[in-house]
C-alpha cells in the first residue's frame, strides 16, 4: 500500500514533542518517558498528527471492518470484579446460562452468509465443565463450517484449565481440536498489580495473562490484546501495560490487533468515577499507535467510544472499526448507549466520510470479496 503521508513538516507548540517526532519520523522505537510525554502534552492535535503518519505509513487510507456475531453463553461468574456490570452470581435472578442448543440457535438467529466470525466470551461459571465449551465450539463448527471462531480470553483459558485440572497447554490444545481458530484479547485490563488488585483481583494476574498469551501464540493461535483505561490507573500504568504487550509481540508476533477499551463505570462498583471524554479516547488511540510499533492494527472499538469518536479516531492512528456485532452484552450492561449492531452499509459510510477506504476483512485480516449470495476470502 502506497503511503499517503503528508509532506509538510511537523509543527507543535509543545517542545517536549519535538524529539519524539524526530524518532517517529525516523521509524525509531519510543519508550516509557516518550509515552508519558504523549499523555501529558497539551497539543493533542500534534500527537494525533504523528500517530496518523504511522497509520498512513502502514495502511495508507485503508480501514478494516468485519461482519461478526457476538455470543456470550453465560453471565454467571465466580469473580466479583469491581469494573464489571455483566457478571452475575450463581442463583441471581438476572443470571443466565445458555443450553447448547440455545447457544447454537442464538448464533443462527444472527447468522447470514455475510458472517465470517463468531466472537465468544462469557463469565467464569462455577459449574459448567470444560466439555460444555468444547461441545459449544464443535456444534458451531458443524453448523457453520465457514465461520471463524474467536473464543475464550486468557482469563477464561486459565480458569477452565484449573477447573479441568489440565495444563494451560493441554487446555489450548483441546480448544484448537474442538474448532477454536483464534482468541479475543479481553481480561488484560491493566497489568499494574496495585491497580489490578482493586479493579479485578479475582482474575489471573497480569503476568499470567501475558504468559498464557505467549504460550497460545507459540502453539499457533493468533489473538488480540486489550487495555481498559479511564478508571483508577495512571499514565505510567497505561504505558507500562502497552510496553509489556510490545515485549510479548517481539517474542511471538501473535497479536493481531490492539484494542483500547474505555471504561464505562455505570452499573459497576466504580460508578462514582467519571466517563472518559472524547479527547481522552482519541489521545489513547494515538498513543497506542505510536508506542505499539510491532502491532499491525489499532482498533477504534465503536461500541465503547461511540461511532462518532471512532470515526475521528481514524485520523488519530486507528485503522480498524471492529465489526457489525449484531448483539453485544458486556459493555451495554455497563451503560453503553451505542447501537448493539451496525450494518455493513453504516460502517462503510462512517469510514468513507472520514476520508478513508473501507476494506471488509475476515478475522485474520484477509480481504473479503462479496458475491451476490456468498463471499470469497483473498489469502
Amino acid at each position: 500500500m502506497q503511503s499517503t503521508v503528508e509532506a509538510h513538516p511537523f509543527r507543535t507548540h509543545d517542545p517536549a514533542l519535538e524529539p519524539i517526532a524526530a524518532r517517529v519520523m525516523a521509524g525509531e522505537r519510543l519508550g516509557m518517558d516518550d509515552g508519558l510525554a504523549l499523555y501529558r502534552s497539551t497539543d493533542v492535535l500534534a500527537v494525533g498528527w504523528l500517530a496518523n503518519q504511522v497509520r498512513e505509513r502502514m495502511h495508507g487510507d485503508l480501514t478494516y471492518f468485519n461482519v461478526n456475531r457476538h455470543i456470550n453463553p453465560t453471565n454467571v461468574c465466580v469473580a466479583s470484579c469491581r469494573l464489571c456490570a455483566f457478571g452475575r452470581k450463581k442463583g441471581d435472578a438476572a443470571g443466565y446460562t445458555m443450553a447448547l442448543e440455545e447457544a447454537w440457535e442464538t448464533a443462527a438467529s444472527g447468522y447470514s452468509e455475510a458472517v465470517t466470525e463468531f466472537h465468544i466470551v462469557g463469565g467464569l461459571h462455577p459449574d459448567l465443565p470444560f466439555q460444555y465449551f468444547l461441545d459449544l465450539v464443535r456444534g458451531l463448527k458443524e453448523r457453520f463450517p465457514k465461520v471463524h471462531i474467536k473464543a475464550f480470553t486468557m482469563v477464561e483459558v486459565a480458569y477452565l484449565a484449573r477447573r479441568a485440572k489440565l495444563s494451560i497447554e493441554e487446555t489450548l490444545r483441546q480448544m484448537r481440536e474442538s474448532g477454536v481458530d483464534s482468541m479475543p484479547g479481553g481480561g488484560a485490563e491493566i497489568f499494574a498489580p496495585e491497580v489490578r488488585s482493586v479493579i479485578c483481583d479475582h482474575k489471573i494476574d497480569g503476568q499470567e495473562w501475558l504468559d498464557t498469551a505467549r504460550l497460545a501464540h507459540k502453539m499457533g493461535f493468533r489473538s488480540n490484546a486489550t487495555m481498559l483505561y479511564g478508571h483508577i490507573e495512571s499514565d505510567a500504568d497505561r504505558v507500562d501495560h502497552m510496553l509489556k504487550l510490545r515485549e510479548v509481540q517481539d517474542d511471538t508476533g501473535g497479536f493481531q490487533t490492539f484494542i483500547p477499551l474505555a471504561f464505562h463505570p455505570e452499573n459497576t462498583a466504580l460508578d462514582h468515577l467519571p466517563v472518559t471524554t472524547g479527547l481522552t479516547d482519541i489521545r489513547q488511540i494515538a498513543v497506542s499507535r505510536l508506542l505499539l510499533d510491532n502491532f499491525a492494527h489499532i482498533k477504534a472499538y465503536w461500541q465503547m467510544m461511540t461511532p462518532k469518536i471512532a470515526q475521528i479516531a481514524l485520523r488519530f492512528g486507528a485503522d480498524d472499526l471492529d465489526g457489525t456485532v449484531v448483539e453485544e452484552k458486556i459493555y451495554h450492561d455497563a451503560g453503553a448507549t451505542t447501537p448493539q449492531g451496525m450494518t455493513r452499509k453504516e460502517l462503510c459510510r462512517l469510514i468513507t466520510e472520514a476520508g478513508r477506504v473501507p476494506v471488509e476483512r475476515d478475522t485474520l485480516y484477509h480481504a473479503v470479496t462479496r458475491t451476490e449470495d456468498s463471499f470469497l476470502i483473498a489469502v
